[in-house]
């Protein structure tokens, strides 16, 4: 009100009175334009300003997680970011403490190995919460919602690793260890293991034992499990494990009992023992993972992700609740026969430490 009477007591006449209604909205358009410059500059500064990123890893036990964070550590460094790591320890509750620490810690990015697909959802959902986004590396955790899955096609690890055995003992006795049931790619494994062997059960050709499920991965769990099967008089012609440690734990109940030679055992990591062991016709085989492929794509898709960047994936997996974006990588079979042109080709292991114990 105040306005519009001085607009109709100001003279000169009435065409000028629009004039501090014009400035007004000078001022006004200026202010805008200035607030637009300064966003805009914040969101420069805030994609010119190194990213921090946190990785939460399960633990250090199996011998390929050494790898992976050494390669992915060194490749967000190379691009400017810095690095955080904290390992649980195998401990649900600690990783869960850990996660909601790394936030405090003013982290723009989350990378996670779940100890627990289901019981890491709330910290993970914390997270998302604070508007910091969520990488699921190698395990998804479950009903999260994350940002994004890089993994590699876990079902197909587990159709490999059956493959690779039927065709070698087509007829007989198969004993599956699986990884932890907490563990979501366990669960993916097996669906693949049985997406091979169940038409083969049903055809009456082989016959499925035991399936064994070791808490955490634990090879004791996987060692116990076996023992009991051999106690029962059972005949064992084929061993599937969940990983090339499980798969070292079978080896070492049947070469125990005397039955190393008459069943064959498959595995997956391609540790360098699992190597010197299919050389010495120890290990039937191994399922290689490129790890230094899945830790250089989850470390350009993590800075991406941290400055605010939107990742499609491949492919979409359910994770109980959504559909989350899934960048899915291509597992490799190994055997005795397929040993040089895959892991000592690409430079996994060398030739001179996958036979050294035959003075090749």
């Amino acid at each position: 009100m105040k306005i519009e009477r001085t607009i109709r007591t100001t003279k000169p006449a009435k065409p000028f009175a629009v004039l501090p209604t014009l400035t007004a909205i000078a001022f006004s358009l200026a202010l805008v334009l200035a607030l637009a410059g300064c966003d805009a500059a914040k969101k420069q500064k805030s994609k010119d300003k190194a990213p921090r990123i946190g990785f939460s890893l399960d633990s250090l036990v199996v011998e390929r997680w050494k790898r992976d964070i050494d390669i992915f550590e060194k490749a967000v460094q190379e691009m400017g970011a810095e690095f955080i790591l904290e390992v649980a320890d195998q401990d649900a509750s600690k990783q869960d403490e850990q996660v909601r620490a790394l936030v405090d810690k003013g982290i723009d990015i989350l990378v996670i190995v779940p100890n627990d697909a289901d019981k890491l959802t709330q910290a993970v959902k914390y997270v998302k919460s604070r508007k910091i986004p969520v990488l699921s590396y190698d395990r998804l955790v479950r009903k999260a919602n994350v940002d994004l899955y890089v993994s590699f096609d876990n079902e197909k690890v587990g159709s490999l690793m059956a493959e690779s055995l039927t065709r070698a003992i087509p007829e007989g006795n198969y004993v599956i260890i699986n990884g932890a049931r907490t563990d979501n790619n366990a669960i993916m494994l097996n669906a693949g293991m049985h997406k091979v062997l169940d038409p083969l059960v049903a055809a009456g050709n082989i016959r499925i034992i035991r399936e064994i499920w070791p808490e955490n991965w634990n090879s004791e769990d996987a060692r116990k499990g076996l023992e009991a099967v051999i106690a029962s008089n059972r005949k064992i012609d084929a061993v599937i494990a969940g990983n090339d440690m499980l798969a070292e734990a079978a080896i070492n109940v049947l070469a125990e009992n005397q039955l190393l030679g008459s069943a064959k055992v498959v595995g997956q990591d391609a540790e360098l023992s699992a190597c010197q062991r299919i050389a010495e016709g120890v290990q039937y085989a191994t399922i290689y993972k490129p790890i230094e492929r899945l830790a250089l794509k989850a470390a350009g898709f993590a800075i991406m992700l941290a400055r605010g960047e939107k990742i499609a994936g491949d492919v979409t997996i359910d994770d109980g609740g959504k559909k989350v974006p899934y960048v899915r990588l291509e597992p490799i079979l190994v055997t005795r026969e397929l040993l040089d042109e895959t892991v000592i080709k690409d430079g996994f292991h060398s030739a001179e430490a996958i036979y050294r114990n035959l003075g090749r």
